[in-house]
C-alpha cells in the first residue's frame, strides 16, 4: 500500500458551486471486458437518462481494462459520436485498476461508477451522487439489502451476498450493508486521499475502499435500489470469492496492526458536530470523557479478570504488576484509537511507551495500596483485595486521563497540520494506467 506521501487531513466538506465550469459536475465510469454486445445499448440509456433529468453537467467515461473483442472500436465510435462520452483504454484488466485510473484522471468533483449491465435502475442515480454535490457526504453506495430496496436474483447470488457482507460485518466491523453492488460514488477530493491506499486491483477494490473510509470516520450514504440480476453475467463468483476472502485478511491484518495511516482522511476539528464547542468546556472534552469512561470500564472488567487469573499461582503484587501491564498497553492502544482519534502507526511505539509511564504510576498507588492493606491486616480476603484495587484504580483513573489528554495525546488542531496540494495524477499505477485516450481528452 503506497502510504509514502506527507499531507493534512482532508478539508471540511462543502456543497459543490451551481455556476457553469468547464469540468463536469459529475463522471460517470463504465469499467469495460469484452462488452460489445451490451456496451452501446447502455451507454446510450445512461446518456438519455442523464440528459432528461440530471440537473448537472456529466461526462460518461468508459473504461476498457484489456478488451480483446471489438469493445474498443464501439467505444470509440461512442466517443466521437456524443459529446458528454469518452473512452480510455487500459492495457491490464481489473476493474479496481480501472476505476482507480479513471477517477485519478478526472477532473469532476463527483465521481461514479455503475457496471455495464444496468442492473440497478437509474432513477436511483441522483439520490446517489446529491449527498456528495450537497457536502453531507463523502461515499454514497446503492445497497440491494435495504429492508425498502426491489431485488431480483437467484436464491444462489442472494445467498452468496449475504454470506460476504456478513463475513465482512464479523470480521472487518463493517457497518455499511452492500460491499458489492455495482453503483458507488464518492468525492474527487476523498478519491484522491483514500485510494492511494486501496491496494486492490479486481473485484475486492469496492470493499477495501468502503472498509478504509469507513474506519477513518468518512461519511457514507447509502440508498436504497431496484435491482434486476443479469443471467449472462461473466463474472467467476468461485474465483471472485477466493480474491475477497484474502483481500478481507489482508485487510483485516493491516487494520490489526496499525499499517494504514486513516488519520489523512480525517475532517478538520469542527467538521464532526460532535466536535463544537460546549460553554466552559476546553474542545473535545466532553467526548473525550466518554470514550475514556467506556475504555476504562472495560479495560478495568478485563484488569480483574486478568488479576484473578494470576493472582491462582501469583502473590498479590506480582499478580497485580502482570495483570496492570497487559491491561495498560491494551488501554493505551484503545484511548489512542477510540478515545483521541490517533489514527495509524506514527508515533504509536511512542506512545505506547509514554502509556507504560502512565503505568509506573499507576502501579505505584495499587501496589502501595496492596502494601498498606497488607500491613494493616496481614492477610486480607480476596474481595477485601479487590475492592482496595477498585478505589486505588479510581483514583489513578483521574491522574491517567489527565495525562494522557495534556501529554501522551495532547490536542492538535487541524489548522496547525501542514497542507499539500495532491496533484491530479498522484494516484496513477503506471504509465501504462494513465490510458491510451480514443479523442477528446477532456470535454
Amino acid at each position: 500500500m503506497r502510504t509514502d506521501t506527507s499531507w493534512g487531513t482532508l478539508p471540511a466538506r462543502e456543497h459543490l458551486p451551481v455556476e457553469v465550469t468547464e469540468a463536469p459536475v459529475l463522471d460517470v465510469t463504465i469499467p469495460v471486458y469484452n462488452e460489445e454486445r451490451d456496451l452501446e445499448p447502455c451507454v446510450r440509456r445512461l446518456h438519455g437518462h442523464l440528459a432528461r433529468t440530471f440537473p448537472y453537467s456529466f461526462r460518461i467515461t468508459i473504461a476498457d481494462n484489456a478488451s480483446t473483442d471489438r469493445t474498443a472500436d464501439v467505444s470509440a465510435r461512442l466517443d466521437a459520436e456524443l459529446p458528454e462520452v469518452r473512452a480510455y483504454r487500459l492495457e491490464q484488466k481489473g476493474r479496481g485498476r480501472a476505476l482507480r485510473t479513471v477517477w485519478s484522471h478526472s477532473d469532476s468533483p463527483v465521481l461514479a461508477y455503475m457496471d455495464v449491465d444496468l442492473s440497478t435502475d437509474l432513477n436511483a442515480l441522483l439520490p446517489l451522487v446529491a449527498p456528495l454535490i450537497s457536502g453531507h457526504s463523502d461515499l454514497a453506495i446503492g445497497s440491494r439489502l435495504s429492508r425498502s430496496s426491489r431485488v431480483v436474483r437467484g436464491p444462489k447470488r442472494e445467498f452468496i451476498s449475504r454470506a460476504y457482507n456478513l463475513i465482512l460485518k464479523s470480521s472487518l466491523s463493517a457497518r455499511f450493508s452492500d460491499a458489492q453492488c455495482g453503483f458507488k460514488a464518492i468525492r474527487r477530493d476523498v478519491a484522491q486521499r483514500l485510494l492511494p491506499m486501496v491496494e486492490d486491483t479486481g473485484w475486492f477494490f469496492d470493499t477495501e475502499m468502503l472498509v478504509l473510509a469507513e474506519r477513518a470516520g468518512l461519511r457514507i450514504h447509502e440508498v436504497p435500489v431496484d435491482w434486476i440480476d443479469d443471467p449472462d453475467s461473466t463474472v467467476n463468483i468461485i474465483s471472485t470469492a477466493t480474491e475477497d476472502l484474502k483481500g478481507v485478511w489482508r485487510v483485516g491484518r493491516a487494520l490489526a496492526v496499525g499499517a494504514l495511516p486513516l488519520d489523512r482522511l480525517a475532517r478538520p476539528f469542527g467538521d464532526d458536530p460532535r466536535d463544537r464547542r460546549l460553554p466552559g468546556v476546553p474542545g473535545g472534552l466532553a467526548r473525550q470523557l466518554v470514550g475514556f469512561c467506556v475504555v476504562g470500564a472495560l479495560s478495568t472488567l478485563f484488569y480483574l479478570l486478568l488479576y484473578s487469573l494470576f493472582r491462582a499461582t501469583a502473590s498479590p503484587q506480582l499478580a497485580n504488576a502482570g495483570a496492570l501491564l497487559v491491561s495498560a498497553i491494551v488501554n493505551t492502544a484503545a484511548n489512542r484509537r477510540l478515545t483521541f482519534g490517533v489514527r495509524g502507526r506514527d508515533g504509536a511505539v511512542r506512545h505506547q511507551a509514554q502509556g507504560l509511564v502512565v503505568f509506573a504510576i499507576g502501579l505505584a498507588l495499587t501496589s502501595g495500596s496492596l502494601a498498606a492493606l497488607d500491613a494493616a491486616s496481614g492477610n486480607p480476603a480476596h474481595s477485601t483485595e479487590l475492592a482496595v484495587l477498585i478505589a486505588a484504580n479510581l483514583a489513578a483513573t483521574v491522574l491517567r486521563f489527565l495525562l494522557l489528554r495534556a501529554w501522551v495525546f495532547p490536542d492538535r488542531r487541524a489548522d496547525e497540520l501542514p497542507r499539500t496540494e495532491v496533484p491530479g495524477d498522484a494516484l496513477a499505477d503506471t504509465p501504462a494506467d494513465s490510458a491510451a485516450l480514443y479523442s477528446r481528452n477532456a470535454r
